[in-house]
């Protein structure tokens, strides 16, 4: 097996366990946003990660102000996070689910990572970046051809060569190189539906939102449809996380977490590793054998 790269022996312990009780079992996945730091977009929760305090759902909604707000940052945020690229442990989930050991990929993230990487069934429990809506008569847009109208609509706007991204794409107070976003949005023009003019709203569940009924299920279906669960990258304060998880225990399925830090159901793991999940992901794909026919 390969072994973790300056790894300690509890921790190169612990994959060649998680690597035992995965063995011969069809794998549902769970990620959170830990996957994706190694691709430049930072977590919520993570060892360094600044404090945030994010627009909730009722904030968008309700004010003119704030929707101004949001999409200035998130428009000057977008090119950085629609260029981050899959890392290893992404390429690693696809490659398990080509050699058909992983039933798919429940993921909390919504930068669409997984689905670049080549996994082919990904529930994305927290929708997409990629795409946005309108709030009163369901039109969906591309968000790259929103991005190219919402510049053109506001020529003013200069997106800054280094940014403070954040986890959902958007832009902390102040940009890396010095360039202070402005104080005022009042001159931004917010988009709107090119069918009805309503309100548009980011594909993503903010907080305070619940996420769909349909999707937790089809999530769920994954889960239950495995005979392990492997969570990777979540701290897994979400609730969601948690429900997923007790699916699986009550069905007896072996859980494997790997994540870097404690998680809130690290007692509840038939093995944890603390690790980095580009790396372990890593070497997990490499040592599971394939399925017996």
């Amino acid at each position: 097996m390969t072994t973790l790269t300056g790894g300690d022996p509890q921790t190169q312990a612990a994959i060649e366990a998680a690597t035992s009780v995965l063995a011969g079992r069809r794998i549902a996945v769970l990620t959170g946003a830990g996957v994706s730091t190694d691709s430049g977009i930072p977590d919520y929760r993570g060892q360094g990660a600044p404090a945030r305090t994010p627009m909730t759902v009722e904030q968008f909604l309700a004010s003119d102000s704030a929707r101004r707000r949001y999409w200035v940052g998130s428009h000057l945020g977008w090119n950085a996070f629609a260029a981050a690229a899959p890392n290893a442990g992404h390429r690693a989930l696809a490659a398990l689910e080509e050699r058909g050991l992983l039933t798919g990929v429940v993921t909390q993230n919504v930068d669409g990572l997984h689905v670049r990487a080549g996994n082919r069934r990904v529930v994305e429990l927290h929708g997409t970046m990629r795409r946005v809506f309108c709030v009163h008569c369901g039109q969906v847009f591309d968000r790259r051809d929103l991005a190219a109208r919402v510049e053109e609509e506001n020529p003013w706007i200069r997106v800054p060569e280094r940014i403070a991204l954040g986890p959902d794409g958007d832009v902390l107070p102040e940009s890396t190189d010095g360039d202070v976003l402005p104080e005022s949005t009042d001159g931004f023009r917010i988009p709107v539906c090119t069918v009805c003019a309503g309100m548009l709203k980011p594909d993503v569940v903010f907080f305070g939102e619940y996420i769909p009924a349909e999707k937790f299920r089809e999530a769920e279906q994954l889960v239950l449809t495995s005979q392990a669960l492997l969570i990777a990258g979540s701290s897994l304060v979400v609730n969601s996380g948690i429900r997923l998880l007790e699916r699986a225990r009550r069905r007896r399925m072996p859980v494997v977490i790997v994540n870097r830090g404690s998680t809130r159901a690290d007692a509840r793991a038939t093995v944890k590793i603390d690790g980095g999940t580009s790396e372990v992901l890593g070497i997990l794909a490499e040592a599971l054998p394939a399925l017996s026919s």
